[in-house]
């Protein structure tokens, strides 16, 4: 197979279920799609990478799950405003039960009861150690089985998740669309990289051109520059200086009125 073979078998193996898996973490259909879109464009990117992964779906995966949970998506206007819940009153409990839970605690229950991951494995992706996800999972479920007691049950709570994600349109972009997108992305990328290069060069070289060769010193005080004599200091006054200074000062104070104004 060819590369783009064997990427087109990959996302139509794992595409589809993504989605699903995207939409319990987040509850937005269009964000569910933009993860994964952008977890194959990365997969595409790195592709050799991927291919000799021993779980190429399982590091496709843990890409459309980081990017599905980003905390900056808070920021984006598209995202601020809520989708419509499904129509199903049962769906809407479960979907707003599973957005009530922190990120990675979501996380770790959609790995383990929905993707149906064992207990090593989804630590080892959501990047906790075993007895922190198990703790994170029974908390979960507890959160789960308060709001709606029927989903106790871990194949009964495994089940609904699975009618849940499927509620809606989970029909991913064609493979090709998105190799085309991976492709078009590291172009721009390309581009900007030697635009910024580019720069950085003029800049260096324009600095280079400008900047003086030699070490100018200092003009020492006291000396004459372009033929400006320096600033003396004024010396000691003489007895006219002084008398005129001490006649002004008496002015100040006893002179007519007219330099003394009088408040009313």
């Amino acid at each position: 197979m060819t590369p783009a073979q064997a990427f087109d078998a990959l996302y139509a193996y794992c595409a589809p279920a993504l989605v699903r898996q995207a939409y319990l973490l987040t509850g937005r259909r269009d964000l569910a799609h933009e993860s994964v879109e952008r977890a194959f464009q990365r997969a595409w990117d790195h592709w050799p990478e991927v291919a000799r992964d021993p779980d190429p779906p399982g590091w496709v995966r843990a890409a459309a799950h980081d990017w599905a949970l980003s905390p900056w998506h808070r920021f984006r206007r598209r995202h601020r405003h809520p989708e419509p819940p499904p129509p199903e009153e049962d769906d809407r409990a479960l979907l707003e039960a599973l957005l009530s839970l922190p990120p990675p605690y979501r996380r770790t229950l959609v790995l383990y009861d929905g993707v149906g991951l064992d207990l090593p494995d989804t630590a080892a992706e959501t990047e906790a150690s075993t007895r922190a996800t198990a703790g994170r999972l029974m908390h979960a479920r507890e959160v789960v089985a308060e709001r709606i007691p029927e989903l106790a049950d871990p194949a009964e709570l495994h089940g609904r998740l699975a009618e849940l994600a499927s509620t809606g349109r989970a029909r991913a972009p064609e493979p090709a669309a998105v190799r085309g997108g991976s492709e078009r992305r590291a172009r721009l990328w390309t581009r900007t990289a030697a635009a910024v290069t580019v720069v950085l060069i003029g800049s260096t070289a324009m600095t280079l051109r400008t900047a003086p060769t030699h070490y100018v010193p200092p003009v020492p005080p006291g000396e004459t520059v372009r033929g400006v004599p320096p600033r003396v200091a004024p010396g000691p006054l003489s007895d006219d200086e002084r008398e005129l200074r001490d006649r002004l000062r008496e002015a100040l104070h006893h002179g007519p009125e007219r330099l003394t104004p009088q408040a009313y």
